[in-house]
């Protein structure tokens, strides 16, 4: 297996609990993070060496990553086994797997690359990679089927994991949150290259929030590593904002979620995270410029948040690159605590994406993996 960053991880970790509940003597190994390692992982390369952002990133570690591709292929290769699943990570997977399944390996592809938003070319690249791709999202399975290409739909794990409901006064008491006051939820991103990026900004929208707003505004931030936390402690006391009621937390993102009125959330997973738990969110993201450009004209859709995407419509704001200043992100989340018809509104319709995700996810992927080894 190869999972390239920490949604991955989690996935990744899912699947291997639920291939061991039917093939107890399954060994599992290549790169991974720490939740796949908890499950018995054997961790040749750790995930954190494949997560790059965008084009420009991944051209200055292009050397490092090939070379672990081409070593990981050798072994692979050399070691043949049973069966090979890539998880998300197109860019590293795609290639190694369509070596793999060409020499006699079995392939699967969990996480559908996302043809649906740019570059939906790629889908012939997968048909020649790939005995079967496990599919997240129901608008996924259709574009396969039409290409001849084996899909199977298992939902996302995160709508099997959080609740219908959170209890925003449950999850405050835990956190010793006071159950009045207004709170934010800030989600940079789990990677360092999107920290880097994104820290400062937040960090000068907390400040605007409580100079111009709600004096008693509180902010949560979950971060997923040591090295992201030093990364957003840096940024506090570069904006000299250390008096600022930042909480901190070591992951807990869907408790930072459910202890939040409003979130700001990077573009990823964690804005699928934030559906989930039903609270309204602005989606930001900002990368290098080259990269944002490129990937501007590439793509399909009108939306880059998953919740939106899947929606159809904009249910929650996305303020992107140049527009993603410190004052614009500001006003955008304080009317969105003000608007209390807009939360339910919401709420209703991210309730209906969690349901149509909701497929127990881990068993369905488990048996898709099983019948492809059978």
């Amino acid at each position: 297996m190869v999972a390239g960053e920490a949604s991955g991880d989690l996935l990744a970790s899912h699947l291997i609990a639920a291939l061991k509940q039917q093939l107890p003597d399954a060994v599992f190994f290549g790169i991974g993070g720490p939740k796949m390692q908890a499950q018995g992982f054997d961790v040749w390369w750790p995930l954190e060496k494949l997560a790059v952002m965008g084009y420009v990133d991944a051209l200055k570690n292009y050397r490092e990553i090939a070379g672990i591709r081409r070593r990981l292929k050798k072994r692979l290769l050399d070691l043949r086994p049973d069966i090979f699943i890539g998880v998300d990570a197109p860019d590293f997977n795609l290639g190694l797997e369509a070596d793999l399944k060409a020499a006699g390996i079995k392939t699967i592809h969990y996480v559908s690359p996302s043809i649906w938003a740019w570059r939906g070319g790629r889908i012939k690249k997968i048909g020649r990679a790939v005995n079967r791709v496990l599919a997240l999202f129901p608008m996924e399975p259709p574009l396969y089927e039409k290409a001849g290409i084996p899909v199977t739909y298992v939902g996302h794990p995160l709508a099997d994991i959080i609740p219908l409901e959170t209890s925003k006064a449950a999850v405050r008491e835990a956190l010793h949150i006071a159950r009045e006051a207004p709170v934010f939820a800030l989600l940079p991103g789990s990677r360092q290259g999107e920290v880097g990026m994104l820290a400062d900004t937040y960090v000068q929208t907390a400040k605007l929030i409580r100079e111009r707003y709600l004096p008693d505004a509180q902010f949560v931030v979950p971060l997923a590593t040591r090295e992201t936390r030093l990364l957003f402690e840096a940024a506090i006391y570069r904006q000299q904002a250390a008096d600022l009621p930042f909480r901190l937390l070591f992951g807990h993102a869907q408790e930072a979620l459910g202890a939040a009125d409003v979130s700001l959330v990077a573009s990823g997973t964690a804005t699928l995270e934030a559906a989930l738990i039903k609270r309204p969110m602005v989606i930001t993201y900002k990368i290098a410029g080259a990269s944002y450009w490129i990937m501007k004209r590439m793509a399909y859709q009108p939306f880059v948040g998953l919740p939106n995407i899947l929606a159809g419509r904009e249910v929650v704001p996305e303020i992107l690159q140049d527009s993603a200043t410190p004052e614009n992100l500001a006003e955008v989340l304080v009317k969105l605590y003000a608007d209390k018809e807009n939360a339910r509104a919401v709420a209703e319709a991210f309730t209906d994406i969690h349901l149509q995700l909701r497929q127990n996810t881990a068993e369905k992927a488990a048996n898709a993996v099983i019948e492809c080894l059978n």
